[in-house]
């Protein structure tokens, strides 16, 4: 199972979004610097509001959503490309998961220390993104110097491995992530393995005040956060606040939509940073129906539908057939899938059909 990893520095809210995110208790959240060292892990659920009117035209009250692994890393500080704070083994937890989750303060709080002294989002982003940049020139300095003497040999993958890397040091040596280096195709293959730590593909979560929430979009500072992400790096910035969603996390359903109501807002910003997290990490869901339960299931954007039954069974995929497909909205339109037939919306896709998000099939196998 791919994993999303929560980093930010000391002090941002990273545990208690985890223990919201996960609805547990397993993190320590405190004021002070490393009250979480080892990292905690988690399964967190995909909101999925196509559940709920499937399982009414199934006639079914088991819903299976769909999951992903996050892990709530020890926080990063200044100088940790050289050891200081946890900064090796901040590092190399980093470097096991498939995305990053990029908690940044934008709360001010007497109570709850700054390891900065102030409330400085875009200095934490610059500290957090310098430090992944420095421990990635160290990685591809130690790779040169291998390549170097394969190179030497007259061995054509290493020049072109080393033609790589020189451009991804002179990316890295501006000030920019690996991620956003003008790699061709052919280059990114081999810059894969190098496993740099800014080439991961990220999101951020701009952590606000309770108070703050409602209107957190129109924040300046929120705003600021969302910009950069946008055109430094092509992706998204979330708005939450880590505080409510842990409590938010202790209630019922409805009363947690009641207490959302109350301040404003109509849904919990960890469900759209799931969701997020779960399109960075390039997973799609499918779906299926019957009497015995609803279930989203994961598979990977491009995935065939042979790819996708085999998700659900090994034989599945063998003896693939056909897979009997109808778009969610289709479906619930026509209010059964004997309805969806006589109209003809059920479609029947072979194997170099690409899954949808939000197909609903059913396999046709023979084993």
């Amino acid at each position: 199972m791919l994993r999303a990893g929560i980093v930010g520095l000391p002090n941002v809210g990273k545990s208690t979004l985890f223990n919201a995110l996960t609805r547990t208790r397993k993190a320590e959240a405190a004021n002070y610097p490393f009250c979480t060292i080892e990292p905690n892990v988690g399964m967190v659920t995909v909101p999925d509001e196509r559940l709920a009117p499937l399982a009414k035209i199934a006639k079914t009250t088991k819903i299976v959503p769909a999951a992903i692994e996050v892990v709530d890393i020890a926080g990063l500080v200044r100088g940790a490309s050289r050891g200081e704070g946890l900064g090796n083994k901040f590092l190399q937890h980093i470097h096991e998961v498939d995305a990053i989750i990029e908690v940044v303060r934008c709360f001010e709080d007497k109570d709850v220390a700054h390891v900065a002294g102030r409330l400085d989002p875009k200095g934490d982003m610059e500290t957090i993104q310098t430090e992944l940049v420095l421990a990635d020139l160290e990685t591809l300095a130690r790779a040169r110097e291998k390549l170097e003497k394969l190179a030497r040999g007259d061995e054509k993958d290493a020049r072109a491995s080393l033609a790589a890397a020189d451009k991804l040091t002179a990316h890295l040596d501006a000030g920019h992530r690996a991620l956003t280096a003008p790699l061709g195709p052919e280059e990114r293959e081999l810059a894969r393995r190098f496993f740099l730590l800014t080439s991961k593909p990220i999101l951020f979560a701009a952590n606000v005040s309770e108070r703050d929430l409602a209107g957190a979009d129109g924040l300046p500072l929120v705003a600021s956060i969302q910009e950069f992400a946008r055109t430094h790096l092509g992706t998204e910035a979330v708005a939450v606040s880590a505080q409510i969603e842990a409590e938010l996390a202790e209630l019922p359903e409805e009363e947690a939509r009641e207490y959302l109501a109350s301040l404003g807002v109509e849904e919990s910003g960890v469900g759209t940073l799931i969701r997020a997290a779960y399109h960075l990490l390039g997973l799609r869901t499918f779906l299926t129906a019957g009497e015995k339960e609803v279930r989203a299931w994961t598979i990977h954007a491009g995935d065939t539908a042979p790819a996708a039954a085999g998700v659900i069974h090994s034989d599945f995929e063998k003896g693939f057939i056909k897979a009997e497909t109808i778009t969610f909205a289709d479906l619930v339109a026509c209010g059964s899938m004997a309805a969806a037939r006589e109209k003809g919306l059920l479609r029947q896709e072979g194997r170099d059909y690409v899954v949808a998000d939000g197909d609903v099939i059913l396999f046709k196998f023979n084993v």
